[in-house]
């Protein structure tokens, strides 16, 4: 059993390290949202380099990074298993559930049964339904909106229902309530992922804008995850970010869980928990790379997401206790310089530091994210047989 206290898992959302072997089912081959915003005069993240993130594999140091050297962290890159590229399959799966059959998508939009049913039961009518930028389609459906008092409802490739509404027309809380009862529409053979309340404010389409009041309605995971394991044990299972939303708040814990407006804010909540006495993980997200960068296809607006998360990992990782562990990977691939808008098929970054880690390992590619959920646990001296994976704790634990 190994004496680590605390492990930080954070997920850099959507920020995938190249294309994976299958990505030619999901139309992504050529992706690569690291090397993307690598190229960007905006990208400096000494701190993460340092820990080996050149020396993942299909990466390689070069004269003009910030850093030369040996690695002083465990690295590596972990190839997706689940049919999918989107939040939640890919936090599921980080979290110890693997989904083989992909959440169903509406390229064409929603069913017209579901779409009459969603109207009677909220009593308001439904514009758009169609796969829409968020940005853009509060430009071209939001005055009609403010006129009718209609709901937004859109989708995108992900498994995703979204309602988009003007604060000024649909107060916050009852949009929230819309969404429930969307959520609860919403399974079995149209079981989307997510339902996600896309609140916006402004008086027209020049001054339009989303709020941070954001909030997803997710389904359960199907099956148990290292956070049921984790809770059950009575070890701390906290949610920096999105996290709880992710997993419908089942195996999170509500002392320090907390949502998050932005990556300042979710680095700020992770940073506060420092000095908090407490055994166990501390997942956070991290999700403006993609969701402000990413689908905007931003190269140096991600680029210096990712630094401004990098300066404030140099100031975490001095802070960090002797018993501390701090994990950083991603979830997706939303390469700003691929095609389109959407997410993309590809692995996930690895990289891992604390006191009690042994320096420049290199876990080369491994295959599946659940490997994650297994070495969590394992640094915890617990096992769940219905967790698929292998744990690489023996590998990068002193």
């Amino acid at each position: 059993m190994s004496d680590i206290r605390r492990v930080f898992l954070i997920i850099l959302d959507s920020c995938g390290c190249g294309y994976e072997p299958d990505a030619e089912l999901f139309g992504d081959v050529g992706a690569n949202t690291l090397a993307s915003i690598r190229k960007s005069p905006k990208f400096h993240c000494p701190n993460m380099e340092r820990l080996g993130l050149f020396h993942i594999d299909g990466f390689s140091p070069e004269a003009s990074d910030d850093w030369q050297g040996v690695p002083e962290g465990v690295y590596g890159r972990l190839q997706e298993k689940s049919m999918g590229k989107d939040t939640t399959v890919g936090h599921w799966e980080i979290a110890g559930v693997i989904s083989p059959t992909p959440l169903p998508t509406y390229p064409d939009g929603f069913p017209d049964s579901v779409i009459r049913e969603f109207e009677e039961k909220t009593g308001r009518k439904v514009i758009c339904n169609k796969p829409y930028s968020g940005t853009e389609v509060i430009k071209d459906y939001g005055e009609e909106h403010m006129k009718t008092g209609a709901l937004i409802v859109y989708t995108s490739a992900d498994s995703v229902f979204q309602i988009a509404a003007n604060e000024a027309i649909v107060p916050v809380e009852e949009l929230y309530r819309y969404c429930r009862i969307a959520r609860e529409m919403l399974r079995g053979e149209h079981g989307v992922g997510r339902v996600i309340a896309r609140p916006f404010e402004g008086a027209d389409r020049d001054s339009f804008k989303r709020t941070p009041r954001r909030h997803d309605f997710s389904l359960e995971p199907p099956k148990v995850t290292m956070l049921d394991v984790l809770q059950a044990h009575g070890l701390a299972s906290i949610g920096i970010g999105k996290i709880r939303d992710i997993f419908a708040g089942r195996g999170i814990d509500e002392q320090y869980t907390t949502p998050t407006v932005s990556n300042a804010d979710g680095m700020e909540k992770t940073t506060a928990l420092l000095p908090a006495d407490f055994k166990g993980l501390a997942f956070v997200n991290l999700v403006e790379t993609d969701m402000t960068y990413g689908h905007r296809r931003d190269i140096d607006g991600y680029a210096n997401a990712i630094s401004e998360f990098d300066r404030w990992l140099g100031g975490f990782l001095q802070e960090m206790h002797e018993d501390d562990v701090v994990m950083i990977t991603a979830d997706h691939g939303c390469d700003p310089g691929f095609k389109g808008t959407d997410h993309t098929r590809e692995y996930i970054p690895f990289l891992a530091w604390g006191k009690k880690l042994k320096q420049n390992v290199d876990l080369g590619t491994r295959v599946g994210f659940t490997d994650i959920a297994k070495t969590v646990l394992e640094i915890f001296d617990l096992d769940e047989p219905e967790i698929p994976g292998k744990s690489f704790e023996k590998e990068i634990v002193s």
